[in-house]
This record gives structure tokens, sequence and C-alpha cells, in this order.
């Protein structure tokens, strides 16, 4: 049977989890609730889920249990479907051979202290025994926890070349948790940060999913640009050789504080685009957004995170959709509507009041947000009163004069020049030269 995907995946209770561990301890084995769950039980967070570690091998752990699956067979991990829960359960295993910088290639089955000394930071390599509620702690994950600090393992110039992930991770869980990066684990991020050449920008991506999209996106961005970590995550889109290196983070700021604000990777990729491309060459700021510009952008954004087509045309939506509006003359009623008609509206305009937050454009953009909120209340996206099917009915032929008719008419209409269809074919008719 093949695996559920993890966003349909029932979330394990303590209890079942807890279950698990007592067959294994019945059957004469060591086992412990093991890594983030122990984690954030210890911080009184919820887990998401929890995962059993033991001295069981894989296959004993099968045979223990009724329903299970080898969702890990290279590293001893088995799923095990207990009442409505799903546990991972793994083998205490120590790894070697990280040649692609990501993944190892010798795993041996191990002590649980040599496998906590092989996961990534301390508050990670605990274990917790849900028989007798004691912690088993060898890498000094407790004392981390009440200083809010994220620390590695051991040496962290080791941790980080045997995973480079491990850089964005470290980042992802010093935001969520609100915790510091332990200044030597800093000073090692920043010294490895070249190496995230090495994972794959779809695994970047979907890192950056969720460390850009929570409410703690703020200090998470942040953190991207003091540790050194954008100009290799963005190399693709040759970043400004600009020194104000506090003016790219407070864009993304502006962006940032509203818990309300739905936010997505595609809306933070539009602000590094924006930014990233900001340099020397560029004096009007207004350039960013031609066509051109945000083509080579997204195409930049796209070989740096591989992100979805979804995803990249809601980034190239977001940027082009404020060439018009930001244009030296203000503009017409017309475009405005067909601004508000575009499905990435909202997103271009949170990056236009981002944009005025920091002083460009600001009295422009403050006067276009008073003509949009008045315009939103309108119908401003009717059905046009003809289309390329009426135009062909009045003996047009198809071919470029059909954009500019279609154009001109469906803004007339837009501007309430014209109210009827009569009037939009008399027109269209006058536009052809007929």
């Amino acid at each position: 049977m093949a695996a559920p995907d993890d966003s349909y995946r029932p979330k394990s209770t303590r209890e079942d989890a807890a279950a698990v561990v007592r067959r294994l301890r019945e059957a004469g084995h060591v086992a412990y609730l093991a890594g983030g769950c122990v984690r954030d039980l210890l911080l009184q967070m919820q887990p998401k889920d929890f995962d059993v570690a033991t001295d069981a091998p894989p296959q004993r752990v099968r045979d223990l249990f009724r329903n299970t699956q080898a969702v890990g067979a290279a590293f001893g991990v088995i799923l095990v479907r207990l009442g409505q829960s799903q546990i991972e359960v793994a083998t205490f295993r120590v790894e070697s051979g990280y040649a692609d910088g990501r993944h190892p290639s010798q795993v041996q089955f191990a002590t649980a202290q040599e496998d906590a000394r092989r996961r990534d930071f301390t508050i990670n390599g605990l274990f917790l025994d849900p028989i007798n509620d004691q912690v088993i702690d060898y890498v000094g994950g407790q004392e981390d926890l009440k200083a809010r600090q994220i620390r590695a393992i051991g040496n962290p110039a080791e941790r980080f070349a045997e995973d480079s992930l491990r850089l964005l991770r470290a980042v992802r869980f010093s935001a969520r948790l609100a915790f510091q990066i332990e200044p030597a684990t800093a000073a090692a991020i920043v010294a490895h940060a070249p190496q995230l050449k090495r994972v794959s920008p779809e695994r970047i991506a979907e890192e950056l999913r969720i460390m850009l999209t929570p409410v703690t996106r703020r200090p998470a961005w942040r953190m991207l640009w003091d540790l050194k970590l954008v100009a290799t995550l963005m190399r693709f889109l040759k970043a400004t050789a600009r020194t104000d290196d506090d003016f790219r983070p407070r864009l993304f700021d502006m962006l940032a504080p509203a818990v309300t604000i739905p936010f997505s990777l595609a809306l933070a990729g539009a602000v590094v685009c924006y930014r990233l491309r900001a340099d020397a060459r560029i004096t009007d700021p207004r350039q960013l957004f031609d066509r051109h510009e945000v083509h080579a952008a997204v195409q930049a954004m796209r070989q740096s995170l591989r992100i979805s087509n979804e995803e990249s045309d809601q980034m190239h939506g977001t940027l082009h959709g404020l060439w018009p509006l930001l244009a030296d003359e203000f503009p017409r009623v017309a475009k405005l509507k067909r601004f508000l008609a575009e499905p990435t509206a909202s997103l271009s305009r949170k990056l236009m009041n981002a944009l005025a937050d920091i002083g460009i454009e600001d009295r422009q953009i403050a006067r276009l947000n008073l003509e949009l909120d008045r315009l939103s209340k309108t119908e401003f996206s009717p059905k046009p009163f003809v289309d390329g099917d009426a135009l062909t009915a009045l003996g047009l032929s198809p071919g470029p004069i059909f954009i500019r008719i279609l154009t001109d008419v469906y803004d007339a209409q837009l501007e309430g020049q014209v109210t009827a269809r009569e009037d939009a074919i008399a027109l269209a008719l006058k536009i052809a030269g007929k």
C-alpha cells in the first residue's frame, strides 16, 4: 500500500505513541519518544506528531505490530498504525558518508546515545520515557531549551557539512520558537552558507514555504540576511551591490507583522525579486515592474527554487500588476478596474503599500489606495458587451485589430462611456473603420 499523503495523515496521539513504547518494552527493547515531539512537550506546545526511537531492528518492529509499513527501509523507519494514529518507529542509528551534503551513504544501527549525537540540534536530540515521564538527555538539550537557544550537537561545522539543509532548519527553529542561535552555531552557518548550493532547489523551496509563510516570517527573513544565506539562496537573481543592507529586510518587514495578512511564497518571492533586482543600474524603481524585468526576475526565481507554475504566475502578476499603477500619469478608471479584476491584485497592493511605507512613491500610492478602495465597492469587472465572436459576426476578420477593438470598447464600458451592447457594437465598428 502506498504511503498516505502527509496532508491527510491523522496526527498520532501521545497515548498511542506510549502504547507503542510499552509494547516494545514488554518485548525486551529500549524505546522512547524522540526528537521534535519531546522538544515541543517540554516547551508546553502541542506536537504535530509523535515519533518513537528504539533498539529493535526494523523487522522486529514489524513482527511486534499488526499494521505496519516500511517508509524508510534504508534508515530503519517503520510506520506503525495503531487506532487512528500513525507513528514512525525508527531504530537507533548512526550515519556517515554524506557525499551529496544531504543524505548519508552508510547507516548502522546503534545505541540511544549514539543516535542522539548524530542529530542536528540539541533541542531535537532529546528522548522521553512516556511510561515514567523521564527525559533522557545525552546532548545538553534541556539546558538549551531553558536558555532558549539553538545549538548544533557537537561540532557545528561537522553537522552542517553532513547536511546543508540544516543551515535553513536552524533559522526556521529559531524564528518559530523565538530562540537565539548560539554564537558558534551562527558563525558556522555563515561560514557554510555556500553549501546550500548542494541542496536541491525543490527542497529549499519547501523549507522557505514553511519558514516565510507563518506569522514568524519576519525574524526568519532577517536571519536569512544576517547569516548571509540570501546571496546563495537567490544567487540567480544577481543580488544588488548596494551597501544599505538594512533597506532590504525593511521592505519585507512591512509585509510581515500583521497576523491577518494572508501570505505565500509567491508574495515573499515578489519582494525578494524586487529588492535583489534593484541594483545601482536602475535609478527608477518603477522599471522593476516592467514586463521584461519581471520576466527575468521570475525566471531566475524558478531557477533558484523550482517553484510551481501557480507560484511563478502569482509572483509575475504581483510584480507586473504594479506597472500601470505607478506610471508617470495617474491611471484612468479603466486601468484601475482592470487591475482590481486581476487574481493577484491583493498581493500587488500589499507590495505597493510596503513600498509606500519605506518612502517609495508614497504620495502616488496614497492616492491610488483611495481610488482603488472606492472602485472596489463598484462592479469593477462586468461581463464585456462584445467579444471576439461578436466581432466575427459583424464581419470583421480576426487579427491584431481585434485586440485593439476589444480593449478600447471594454475600457469605454468600464468608464461608463458605453452603457449598452448596441453602443458597444457601434463603437467597435467605428474603431474598425466600418
